[in-house]
């Protein structure tokens, strides 16, 4: 890579090692990495901090924010009470955490930045996974529908209240424009929603937001998000493997299926013969991870040395993303999540349950709506009625922040009967 690394931090080792900064573990900048230094800056202007650069800070707003804490009781794919050993999306969130810096670090970006995307990227995130948000949505179909991407720019813009001086965060605007455009463009150059938002536009909350703080919905995210992005598809490949594995949903032999995962579990054998189950699907994750990295690093480098961007806006405005898998790694990606859909994610027993908690979101909303008082009062206070507007995005951000146990907790509270969203996989059941 011809980037035009910056490494503020170097230091001479001695000898003919010369300027090393890999061998001495110094952090350094690439030219086309986003300089905290020279960040677009704050909505609400603040006096920068003297002890850490404008995106540690906002890293650490995000990890002592109510909405994080929240994660720790979100499901991933498992209810949160149906084992300790499995992902949450706090746990999930912080392994994307720790892939995301490690390719900045390979990349000369801001590893803080990746960070703190990465440690976000999941806030908007309802109870009960993808069930709880694809409940929300249909809840909300006629009044703007519901975005988990849109839901974490109004948490950290809107929702959390924690400043004496305004709402939210007050996060930088290359946090908020990598939170909002980490998946890619929201809007084609000639201002028509991309493909995924053609049907439905753009959610609500990032039209408003974006017509008061521009966030370039036309463009790339900077390289900083796409890092974050990618790491969220590396982890969710190896971790849900290793999930649906201790959850027997299916076995090491099944996932020959997939040439890429058949190839590691035959690198393993020849290197490991009669190596205990346990210790072959932590082999397998921490595999799945490695290739995966090194790949995304090879194919960036590749894509940067023929953009040769001079700088992050450089990116941004490129024709194509430049953090991305090569074809062969792109490919064994899609085969990986085709057969987690249809061995994990819509397993019997899986859909049984989500089938029972998307009832249970239903009820509540349901509930919420028709009598807005049944909420707290800082979240029932000046609604007038169940078809104002107001009261039905009040009542869906209200839902969407709840922890799994406590959306549980509420239905138990307003309904005679609640679904029992236990469930015990055995080889071979139905669910």
């Amino acid at each position: 890579m011809n980037g035009g690394a910056v490494r503020p931090q170097q230091r001479r080792t001695g000898g003919d090692e010369g300027w090393n900064v890999r061998r001495t573990g110094e952090r350094w900048r690439a030219s086309y990495g986003s300089d905290p230094y020279a960040s677009r800056g704050r909505l609400i202007p603040e006096s920068p901090s003297p002890t850490r650069t404008d995106f540690q800070r906002d890293r650490d707003r995000i990890v002592h924010s109510a909405a994080f804490r929240r994660l720790k009781h979100k499901t991933q794919v498992f209810v949160h009470h149906e084992g300790d050993h499995y992902r949450t999306r706090l746990t999930h969130t912080l392994e994307v955490s720790q892939i995301a810096r490690a390719l900045a670090r390979a990349l000369g970006l801001d590893e803080d930045l990746a960070e703190a995307l990465a440690l976000a990227h999941d806030l908007g995130h309802t109870p009960f996974g993808h069930t709880g948000e694809d409940a929300l949505h249909a809840c909300m179909a006629e009044h703007g529908g519901f975005d988990h991407n849109a839901q974490a720019l109004r948490l950290v813009t809107r929702l959390e209240r924690r400043y004496a001086t305004f709402d939210g965060l007050n996060l930088t605007w290359e946090t908020l424009e990598g939170l909002v455009k980490h998946n890619g463009p929201l809007l084609t150059r000639d201002g028509r929603p991309t493909p995924h938002y053609a049907k439905a536009g753009i959610p609500v909350a990032i039209t408003e937001y974006n017509a008061q703080n521009d966030l370039e919905l036309a463009t790339f995210a900077g390289p900083e998000a796409q890092v974050a992005a990618l790491a969220d598809d590396i982890a969710y490949d190896a971790h849900d493997l290793d999930d649906g594995l201790r959850a027997d949903l299916f076995a090491l032999d099944d996932l020959t299926e997939v040439p890429f995962l058949a190839g590691l579990l035959d690198e393993i054998g020849s290197l490991y013969p009669g190596l205990e189950r346990s210790r072959v699907v932590h082999e397998l994750a921490r595999r799945v991870i490695t290739r995966f990295v090194e790949d995304v690093i090879a194919e960036a480098g590749r894509r940067l040395d023929r953009l040769q961007p001079a700088d992050a806006a450089a990116i941004r405005h490129a024709a194509d993303p430049v953090v991305a898998f090569s074809e062969a790694m792109a490919a064994a990606d899609r085969d990986i999540k085709t057969f987690l859909f249809a061995r994990m994610y819509r397993h019997p027993g899986v859909m049984a349950v989500r089938r029972r908690a998307a009832s249970l979101v239903e009820d509540l909303f349901s509930a919420f709506r028709r009598d807005p008082t049944r909420m707290p009062e800082e979240w029932s206070a000046g609604l007038s009625g169940p078809d104002d507007p107001r009261t039905l995005r009040r009542v869906a951000d209200f839902i969407a922040g709840m922890t799994d146990n406590y959306a549980v907790s509420q239905h138990r509270r307003l309904f005679p009967e609640t679904p029992d969203l236990h469930w015990v996989i055995w080889p071979g059941s139905e669910g």
